[in-house]
């Protein structure tokens, strides 16, 4: 601390630093009031300068050299909003290792070296936070980590993207095919230029493996997360799924499973009166339900400057208490070795399934004899009407390991008389 007040460098100004620095500096009294002594930016961190000033950062805080900020002696806490592994992880290790609380919203480099920064963090004696980098505004780690901790959590499942939200429910409001919507995406600034990590579930496969660390009191090897994304739903999807009473959702979906974890990504057939189904635009919801605590539900902004940089500020609030009433290092890594999760060919789930059939008798009867012999059970069968001799049919199977229908679908394929399956989706009941 200099002069009483916390002093605070920050790492990347673009949307999640730019709008802590906003936060900071316009709610400077209001946290004051809160931490127990003044917050103050000292340094703020970023290549582009043009990003500074139109932030109207002071001269004198303005750098774009991180290890200046680092290794400056009054800096009590260091955020980086960076993002990604390199030079991010370099940064947070040299904060820590200089004796500085670390704040960051980055949840690839929490999915992926968490365990070892918060080992680290233990070993000198200072905090790291990282309620950003999960559901935007949405206090989900902090509820896991401190108001649900004496509970045991069964289950996570949320919708942790907002980008794939977006698409999703402008393609079943609009009747828009994926592409379309996409691009409008990209125009509104929802979407980058480069939607892989959003589109593919990769940055929800990352948030879902920080959920389950802390719900289930694992570490998760995010590489063996089963991750799927929403590229190949369309607008023919949707609307079947409308009219069976369902919505489509990209879901992250974290479950016990005896002694292992069940962890998915992809997009998912969501009964229209789960509390899920009705999130829709930019917003993110986590539905969380354990024997102690219930069924709980927290929904709010998942992305942003000034929501995601709200969630930013409050660790930096929590980090600045800890240093004026000298008890920082109080919330080290509580998970118990690394979790074992279940090979997704194990899981247990239902699908929805459309193909192109030949339009002749028979053709029913061929696929259903191939699903009996596979052990998977049907619950219904819709078939639109014939063009060109094709049909199209759409199945719904009732709930069964994941291994027998792939095999099924495997061999339906390979049927004479199916043109093609044109999509398979989950059903989460």
């Amino acid at each position: 601390m200099r002069d009483g007040a916390v002093q605070v460098g920050i790492l990347g100004l673009g949307v999640v630093g730019g709008g802590l620095y906003q936060i900071l500096r316009d709610n400077a009294e209001q946290i004051r009031r809160v931490a127990g002594a003044s917050v103050e930016v000292a340094a703020a961190c970023d290549l582009d300068t043009e990003r500074l000033r139109e932030l109207s950062v002071p001269e004198a805080l303005q750098t774009t050299e991180a290890s200046q900020v680092i290794s400056n002696p009054d800096i009590d806490i260091i955020v980086e909003a960076i993002g990604g592994i390199s030079p991010a992880l370099n940064f947070v290790t040299a904060a820590i290792e200089a004796g500085k609380s670390v704040v960051t919203p980055n949840k690839e480099m929490i999915a992926k070296d968490g365990g070892e920064i918060l080992a680290l963090a233990e070993q000198h004696g200072v905090d790291v936070q990282f309620e950003g980098s999960v559901g935007g505004v949405i206090p989900i780690l902090r509820s896991l980590k401190e108001s649900l901790a004496s509970a045991r959590i069964d289950q996570i499942i949320g919708i942790v993207n907002g980008t794939t939200n977006y698409i999703l429910t402008e393609m079943s409001e609009a009747g828009a095919e994926f592409a379309e919507v996409l691009a409008d995406a990209q125009r509104e600034g929802y979407a980058e230029a480069d939607p892989t990590a959003d589109i593919e579930g990769i940055d929800a496969t990352n948030k879902l493996a920080i959920l389950a660390a802390l719900g289930f009191g694992q570490r998760v090897p995010v590489e063996e997360i089963y991750c799927e994304g929403i590229s190949g739903v369309t607008a023919a999807d949707i609307d079947y799924a409308n009219r069976m009473g369902y919505v489509i959702k990209l879901l992250a979906i974290g479950k016990r499973a005896g002694d292992e974890l069940e962890l998915r990504v992809h997009p998912a057939l969501l009964p229209a009166d789960h509390p899920l189904a009705t999130v829709r635009g930019v917003y993110n919801a986590i539905f969380v339900s354990g024997p102690e605590c219930g069924e709980i539900m927290l929904y709010g902004q998942g992305a942003g400057a000034l929501p995601t940089g709200t969630a930013v500020a409050g660790d930096v609030i929590d980090c600045a208490r800890n240093i004026v009433h000298a008890s920082r290092g109080r919330a080290p890594c509580t998970c118990e070795g690394e979790a074992v999760l279940r090979p997704m060919a194990e899981v247990e789930t239902s699908a929805y399934v459309r193909m192109q059939v030949a339009d002749r008798p028979g053709v029913l009867g061929q696929i259903a004899t191939v699903l009996g012999r596979e052990q998977v059970s049907i619950e219904s069968v819709i078939q639109e009407s014939a063009h060109d001799d094709v049909a199209e049919i759409v199945w719904v199977m009732h709930r069964g390991p994941e291994k027998h229908l792939q095999a099924a679908m495997s061999a339906i394929e390979d049927l004479a008389v199916v043109r093609e399956i044109s999509s398979m989706i989950r059903v989460v009941e």
